[in-house]
């Protein structure tokens, strides 16, 4: 559950930014990930990279709603944020703090942590979502790169309802899947081989 959690301000953002203002989208965002951090630092856990990501993004994305029209941005918005989860999650790969283990490790024994299974699989389950954000990027740019006007709240343009919504959505879910299934079946993968031996 601890990595949904992770993605709720970037769901909440992008739930907002179809429907209000980028300021207002941005700003809940922003104060949600501030909780967030809060809350960890209250219990004595460290700053996760998802967190630290987002949190510099939404916040400079808060100075640029301060001083910009949402029409300027508008069309912008979903590739922008798409590309900045990307980005993040990429990171935490290079620096070898994957975001999946950054929320794993608060459900597994020390033991379990330390073992190459663990390891392995939080590094593959990142690489799912670094692609899903990837698809979801790369979806979302169409539009605006194909029509100028384009903007992610256009309803009566099949072009900006799937590549805006359906894929990238989609590409969010099937990640979401595969993070709850996958290690599962690794799991049970493993202990069938220990049973066989």
């Amino acid at each position: 559950m601890g990595i949904f959690v992770g993605f709720v301000p970037w769901i909440v953002y992008w739930v907002l930014i179809g429907n209000t203002s980028f300021l207002t989208a941005v700003s809940v965002a922003l104060v949600i990930f501030v909780i967030m951090l809060v809350v960890d630092k209250r219990k004595g856990r460290h700053p996760k990279v998802l967190e630290i990501g987002g949190l510099v993004f939404f916040a400079i994305s808060f100075v640029i709603a301060l001083f910009t029209n949402d029409s300027d941005v508008e069309k912008w918005l979903q590739p922008a944020s798409t590309a900045a989860i990307l980005v993040i999650a990429v990171i935490g790969v290079l620096i070898g703090r994957p975001f999946v283990r950054d929320y794993a490790l608060e459900t597994v024994s020390p033991e379990i942590a330390q073992t190459d299974s663990f390891r392995r699989v939080t590094v593959q389950l990142t690489w799912v979502w670094i692609a899903a954000f990837a698809v979801m990027t790369v979806s979302s740019a169409i539009p605006p790169i194909v029509d100028g006007n384009a903007t992610i709240r256009d309803d009566a343009d099949a072009l900006s309802i799937i590549c805006y919504w359906v894929i990238p959505f989609a590409a969010l879910g099937l990640a979401a899947v595969v993070s709850k299934t996958y290690p599962a079946r690794v799991h049970d993968e493993a202990v069938a081989a220990a049973a066989a031996r």
